[in-house]
C-alpha cells in the first residue's frame, strides 16, 4: 500500500475541521504578505507535522494537527483600525484560544499550543513538545509570508479544491474523535 503524503493527509484531516468550525473566516483576512489566515494555519500544520516526521519526534500527533490548526483562531483582520486589534501580537493567542474552546472540546496539548505559540511575546512558555514545534515552525512560516508573495501553492490549491458554501454554521464542542475518525 501506497504511503500517503504529508499533504494527502492534512487535506483529508483539514477538511472535517473546516466543514465544522469558523476557520473559513480566516480565508477573508490577511495574516502576512499575502497571505491569508487560514492559509497561514494550513502551512503551519504542515511544516510542524513534517518536521516532526523528519525528526522522528515522538508526539502526539491528532493534537499536533489540530493545535496548530487552531492556533490564530482569533477570527478578525488584525490589519483594520480597530482599537481591539492594538497589540495583536500580545494578545490574539488569548483570543483564538477563547474561540477554540466555544467551538471545540480541546485536550490540554492543544490548549498549550494555542495559548503559547506567540512565546516570547507572550510570557508563558510552551509546556509539551508539541506546542514548542508550532511556536518554532510559526515564527518560521510568519517570516518567510513576510518576505515573499504567492507562498505555498499547494496550500492555496487544497483550498481552491475544498472552498464550501459560504455561511455554514459553526460547530459546537466538536471533539477530537468527531473530526479524526
Amino acid at each position: 500500500m501506497k504511503k500517503q503524503t504529508t499533504l494527502a493527509r492534512l487535506e483529508a484531516e483539514a477538511l472535517p475541521l473546516l466543514e465544522k468550525s469558523r476557520l473559513w473566516q480566516g480565508d477573508d483576512a490577511m495574516q502576512h504578505g499575502d497571505t491569508t489566515v487560514l492559509l497561514h494555519c494550513l502551512a503551519v500544520t504542515y511544516f510542524s507535522l513534517k518536521l516532526a516526521g523528519a525528526l522522528r519526534l515522538r508526539c502526539d500527533r491528532k493534537s499536533l494537527f489540530r493545535g496548530a490548526m487552531l492556533h490564530d483562531y482569533f477570527l478578525y483582520d488584525w490589519h483594520d483600525p480597530d482599537p481591539s486589534h492594538r497589540l495583536h501580537g500580545f494578545h490574539h493567542a488569548e483570543k483564538a484560544l477563547r474561540n477554540a474552546r466555544a467551538d471545540f472540546a480541546l485536550t490540554e496539548t492543544e490548549e498549550d499550543i494555542i495559548a503559547h505559540h506567540m512565546f516570547p511575546l507572550n510570557a508563558v512558555p510552551p509546556r509539551s513538545r508539541e506546542a514548542v514545534l508550532v511556536c518554532l515552525v510559526d515564527k518560521g512560516c510568519s517570516l518567510y509570508e513576510t518576505l515573499f508573495r504567492r507562498t505555498y501553492p499547494d496550500l492555496r490549491a487544497l483550498l481552491g479544491r475544498n472552498r464550501p458554501n459560504r455561511g455554514k454554521p459553526a460547530g459546537q464542542n466538536i471533539s477530537t474523535q468527531e473530526v479524526h475518525k
